[in-house]
């Protein structure tokens, strides 16, 4: 498969996957998380690859789920969000599922759906210039994959998504153990690469066995029931479609995003 959204490589024992719609902030459309998935099947189908890294070409890991794609979509209903959500939560969630280890090395924006991609990954590389966050309810939307409660506990979480927080920096991430090191931007690249190989020496079934073992940790606390009950009351919010989401929505698509973002942003400025 010929890759449009995303770079496909192999450098040694290692694939690098790079969101590649740079001139977005690297967006997660629909045909991005298809050939996400694509990627992520080569990666694992091929004995040679002993680890994953996922990157966005640019200033930015990537602002999350594409808004633009939505405006024009305009879905409707929950029989035609399903399938959508669905798509989301399946590919972010292939991070986590993945036998192999997969480190997301994040520069810039990495927001909403992004940022529950990384945090499904198993270790995250973060550029000083990094910042996270979930804005979803400041515009009326849910969030997809709810897994951020399982790596902070569920009164950060809530601060943060209760606010929409979406300026996280990478000091406070590194403190609430959702980034592992931080390093110069310069540096990101070589960092991931040399975490990855490190890895890869080692014996690939013992790395996916242990990875296996850890990622049960929290499964058998019930996670992964958890996350498909949230996707369920996503779809029941995005379904129905908010009031604030609407009226987000009908301001971009009648005076464009930046305009939306702006009306959005202005609600919540301090009096």
């Amino acid at each position: 498969m010929d890759f449009e959204t995303l770079r496909y490589e192999t450098l040694g024992a290692v694939a690098r996957l790079t969101l590649s719609r740079p001139e977005r902030a690297n967006a997660l459309n629909a045909q991005m998380l298809t050939e996400i998935n694509a990627a992520l099947d080569r990666a694992e189908a091929d004995d040679t690859v002993r680890a994953v890294i996922v990157t966005g070409a640019g200033a930015a890991f990537s602002s999350g789920f594409d808004l633009k794609e939505q405006m024009q979509r305009q879905p409707k209903g929950t029989d035609v969000w399903r399938p959508i959500l669905r798509h989301d939560f399946d590919t972010a969630m292939r991070f986590w599922h993945c036998a192999k280890p997969t480190i997301a090395a994040v520069r810039g924006a990495c927001l909403a759906g992004a940022f529950e991609l990384s945090l499904a990954c198993d270790v995250t590389i973060a550029a000083d210039d990094a910042f996270f966050g979930e804005p979803e309810l400041k515009f009326g939307a849910g969030i997809v994959v709810m897994i951020l409660p399982w790596l902070v506990g569920p009164k950060i979480a809530k601060e943060i998504i209760f606010t929409g927080e979406d300026r996280i920096s990478v000091e406070r991430a590194r403190e609430l153990g959702i980034v592992n090191r931080i390093v110069k931007p310069d540096e990101l690249e070589d960092a991931a690469l040399k975490l990855a190989r490190h890895i890869a020496v080692i014996d690939p079934e013992l790395v996916q066995g242990t990875k296996r073992a850890i990622n049960r940790a929290l499964e058998s606390q019930g996670m992964l029931e958890a996350l498909e009950e949230a996707l369920a009351i996503d779809l029941a919010i995005e379904g129905k479609g908010s009031p604030d989401k609407i009226a987000f929505m009908d301001l971009a698509r009648r005076d464009g995003l930046k305009a939306a973002l702006a009306w959005r942003d202005a609600r919540f400025a301090v009096k």
